[in-house]
């Protein structure tokens, strides 16, 4: 047995990745992608085997207990988003593996970003219409459009009840919730719901 991540061909191409955009927008899309496959090594599922493969208890103690008490967090959030389509409230419990790969995805994405912008000659530019968006805005912003969708309320029922991803709305808003770059780069306030507390 072996741990490893599998990249359909499609997916390095056009639209999550082309050499003809920045690389804010390449990086949001399909760093975002192999972020999120890589977090799904330690979320409930994956954190029970270790690097070869294996079923096995190899955390720490310590470790094990701050990301037991994380993910509790990571549910208790997720479980308080009500649809207002729907007017039900998210199962949090279901949810958890992917909800923990999303916020790990996303901050593996925006990292691996930053960390490629100290090599870059000079800023990217921009995207047309949207010049008062900076960089890292636009990193944030093509994330969020990724998933962005529009559901019939049946769907989007069947989707809360018993699927294993939060519905677009909240995987957008749930990741950023958990990101205090975003709080900074749109200049939240302290009391403003997308400032992370």
């Amino acid at each position: 047995a072996h741990n490893s991540i599998q990249i359909p061909a499609g997916i390095p191409q056009h639209p999550f990745f082309s050499a003809q955009v920045p690389e804010y927008a390449n990086y949001a899309r399909i760093g975002l992608i192999i972020g999120h496959e890589i977090t799904h090594g330690f979320d409930d599922m994956g954190s029970r085997f270790d690097f070869q493969g294996n079923l096995k208890d190899w955390w720490e103690k310590e470790s094990k207990e701050k990301f037991i008490k994380k993910k509790k967090c990571i549910i208790d959030q997720y479980s308080n988003f009500k649809d207002n389509q729907t007017q039900l409230h998210l199962n949090g419990v279901n949810t958890q593996g992917e909800n923990v790969a999303d916020i790990g995805g996303f901050k593996i994405g925006y990292r691996a970003y930053q960390r490629m912008t100290h090599r870059l000659p000079k800023p990217e530019p921009g995207l047309p219409n949207l010049e008062q968006y900076s960089n890292d805005q636009l990193f944030m912003l093509i994330m969020a459009n990724m998933w962005c969708g529009v559901h019939r309320s049946d769907i989007l029922k069947m989707r809360i009840i018993t699927g294993v991803h939060s519905p677009d709305e909240f995987r957008i808003n749930g990741v950023l919730k958990n990101f205090p770059e975003f709080a900074n780069a749109f200049q939240c306030g302290p009391t403003d719901p997308m400032n992370p507390k």
